[in-house]
């Protein structure tokens, strides 16, 4: 394939026929000799003092080689505050599921056995089970923390912030704050000809990958340091987060990543440094591999929040004033996104007066952890549907509506920063003119559509390209893949430096090798790290076409490289191939420098990211069965580098999106027990469940971006659950305002029950 016709492509994943034929090894498959087996033993409250462990039964079982309780575990960096900094539990237990004491046994069948002959005592404490009862006036304290708590998974996803303001402390059990205004909301009100106000709230939800978490260690007995090999997204965050953890030099850890069976922002960095101290503590290599179970009793799932919003419209439909009230359940450990939900709730259209304020309380629930957008579906299902609600009730055609007050390049977000170069409006004109939304609606059905934004994350990124003997050119990154991002990188370095694809080789190294990259989440790895490969691979190209115009007695601008050969402009014959030119430089007493390219960025622009969808549905008015007939996703990605890979993104992402709309839940009784502990319990959408799935890709280039490609992977997830939501309240004339949509709220709805 000629290099220039490389980039906007359907190019077949990389890793896509090893995965499918079973070739590929996941981190459960690493054969480590001495291995030890970890099982954590939970807590069975959700609130409870821990009186005594007696593991005297558990030791008792030959195989056994320790039981670790909390106040036993080696662990200097121990911070209240982070999960991965206390993994099990010291004096207090805090949500049901929450690890008290690690097993390690010469078998994970055995360890299993002893888990359950670990005795712990406990004294019952009592139970804030949800943010309300948090809030109450007369609610106890859930737990101590530290005056000044660290950011959790989903800030460390998205790499998003709010300008710092000072907290507004409004309750013991408040850990954080936040308020967006602008202009005078009142006299915005008074303004107004239409006024919406609701209050909406979405539930907890796990990311349901198919691989549970597994995590090895093992010790380092020349440097006294640790090895790691761990499904992260995070190679050099999960280093950091250990190296802390464990009182370590940073140098003194290494994280091996491990293919990721799915992620979707939930395995950055958890149970990593109990693995790596249980390791150095027993000076054995240690592995944990999480059941289903552990799954589900100890997650890091998008909280649930509970938005209220108050919107104003003049009669043209000139947004006046908006209102809104931000709540988000963190569970026992703070890190909610409750600033990145805020901030986007406010800031996809063009409202003069606006007062956003948010807050994060703490409950006996597992703490939060990222869940692809966070914090951007939630913002998304409250501002959309409130929007959705202001065109019925002026008359206006919805996405009319949305044209007239979305946001364009240069106007401000509700922090008051302005937006760069955005598609926003390029999708709302791509989904009015689409057939889809042009159509006659048939009988009996609903449609509805949403806005969904991401603003894209950011993180400093190297890259290397080498060329080597035989021309093939070899790269680099420290960077995870988790969504097909290996492909786009070697189309990139294929594209840049001029060989055909088939000659790019992708190597994703361990911390101790790897160039330094970033996490692989917030819709950045293209954006970033695939920029730090152009960079590397143009770097790489220059060196090359030096060597080749000194032998050829030319300018290196007179030379074209194109499918594996460098020649004269306008003289194809004289030239030579790639591979010779690589020997010439690898070869002994040769007078070139090898070829090796280091490419690096560090920007500061963002490129967010736009999506618009529009959902049909039609609603059982007997059984209050919803079913998605039809679906249209809409999508800025600036350019599609590999089309198809585009639009695989597109389609997941809305099927997870689907399952917030109607299907997903995590419940738990007053008491703080998990009631869907299992997928028999917790709904995840089947494929008779998805419709037919169109992407439809709008290219408006990001500055910044490799070939002006945006991160693509956020967006398509964060419409659904709204769109959903206006499509069934246009199917049954009545609002749901709470997530899931399930049958009984739809009954419920329309008066049935």
């Amino acid at each position: 394939m000629p290099a220039s016709q490389i980039v906007g492509t359907a190019v077949r994943r990389i890793d896509g026929q090893p995965k499918v034929t079973g070739q590929i090894r996941f981190g459960a498959d690493l054969p480590i000799p001495g291995l030890l087996y970890c099982r954590l033993v939970p807590s069975p409250y959700a609130h409870a003092r821990i009186v005594k462990i007696d593991a005297s039964a558990a030791l008792a079982l030959p195989g056994v080689y320790a039981v670790i309780g909390g106040e036993e575990l080696d662990l200097p960096g121990l911070n209240p505050a982070s999960r991965p900094k206390m993994p099990l539990a010291r004096g207090e237990v805090f949500f049901r599921g929450q690890p008290v004491a690690a097993v390690l046994a010469e078998s994970d069948a055995l360890a299993e056995d002893a888990a359950a002959l670990v005795n712990v005592e406990y004294e019952p404490l009592p139970v804030i089970p949800n943010a309300a009862a948090a809030l109450a006036p007369d609610a106890p304290v859930v737990r101590p923390l530290p005056k000044s708590a660290e950011d959790g998974e989903a800030a460390a996803h998205a790499t998003v912030s709010v300008a710092e303001e000072p907290k507004e402390q409004q309750g013991p059990n408040v850990s954080d704050t936040v308020h967006l205004k602008r202009g005078n909301v009142e006299q915005g009100f008074a303004e107004a000809d239409v006024i919406v106000e609701r209050t909406y709230r979405t539930a907890m939800v796990h990311q349901s990958y198919l691989e549970p978490r597994v995590v090895t260690a093992a010790p380092d007995p020349l440097s006294g340091g640790v090895t790691v090999w761990t499904a992260t997204q995070g190679v050099f965050y999960c280093r950091t987060e250990i190296a802390q953890a464990l009182g370590l030099p940073e140098h003194e850890v290494k994280v091996v990543p491990t293919t990721v069976g799915g992620g979707f922002g939930a395995k950055i960095c958890v149970m990593e440094p109990l693995v790596a101290a249980l390791a150095r503590q027993v000076q054995r290599p240690v592995r944990l591999v999480y059941t289903r179970s552990d799954e589900f009793l100890n997650p890091t799932p998008a909280p649930p929040a509970t938005i209220s919003v108050k919107l104003g419209a003049k009669r043209d439909g000139t947004f006046t004033a908006l209102q809104a009230r931000v709540l988000f359940d963190a569970g026992s450990f703070p890190g909610a996104p409750m600033a990145i939900s805020s901030l986007l709730l406010g800031s996809c259209y063009k409202v003069p007066n606006l007062d956003i304020q948010g807050q994060e309380v703490l409950s006996h629930k597992p703490g939060p952890g990222a869940y692809r957008a966070p914090g951007s579906v939630q913002a998304s299902f409250a501002i959309e549907s409130t929007v959705e609600q202001v065109a019925r009730q002026l008359g206006m055609d919805p996405v009319e509506l949305r044209l007239k007050n979305c946001v364009d390049q240069g106007d401000p977000q509700a922090s008051g920063d302005r937006w760069g170069v955005i598609g926003l409006r390029a999708c709302l004109e791509a989904l009015r003119d689409h057939p889809a939304y042009r159509a006659a609606k048939q009988p009996g059905e609903g449609r509805g559509v949403a806005v969904g934004a991401w603003p894209g994350g950011l993180e400093p990124a190297n890259a290397i390209c080498r060329l080597d003997r035989d021309g093939k050119l070899t790269v680099q990154v420290g960077a995870v893949d988790i969504s097909g991002t290996s492909t786009t990188l070697a189309m990139i370095a294929a594209e840049t430096f001029g060989l055909p694809l088939e000659d790019v080789k992708m190597v994703h190294a361990d911390s101790d090798t790897a160039p330094n990259s970033g996490m692989a989440g917030g819709s950045k790895i293209t954006y970033t790290v695939g920029e730090a490969v152009r960079r590397a691979a143009e770097e790489a190209r220059l060196q090359l076409l030096r060597i080749a115009a000194d032998k050829l007695e030319v300018s290196p601008d007179d030379l074209v490289l194109a499918d594996g050969r460098v020649h004269v402009r306008g003289a194809p014959d004289r030239g030579l191939a790639v591979k010779e030119l690589a020997r010439l430089s690898l070869e002994f007493g040769s007078k070139y420098e090898p070829v090796y390219g280091r490419g690096a960025t560090a920007t500061a622009e963002r490129a967010p990211g736009f999506a618009v969808h529009l959902a049909k549905v039609r609603v059982d008015p007997d059984t209050g069965h919803v079913q998605v007939t039809d679906y249209v996703a809409v999508q800025d990605v600036g350019k599609a580098i590999n089309p198809p890979e585009v639009e695989g993104q597109i389609r997941g992402g809305v099927t997870q999106g689907l399952g917030w709309a109607l299907f997903e839940q995590m419940r738990y009784d007053e008491q703080g027990q998990l009631l869907t502990g299992t997928f028999a319990d917790y709904a995840l959408p089947l494929a008779i469940d998805v419709p037919n799935i169109t992407p439809v890709i709008v290219e408006v280039p990001a500055p910044r971006g490799p070939f002006g490609a945006r991160g693509v992977g956020e967006p398509p997830v964060v419409p659904p659950a709204a769109a959903v939501a206006n499509a069934v309240e246009d199917a049954i004339g009545a609002r749901i305002t709470d997530l899931p949509i399930t049958s009984e709220k739809v009954l419920r709805a329309l008066g049935r029950l």
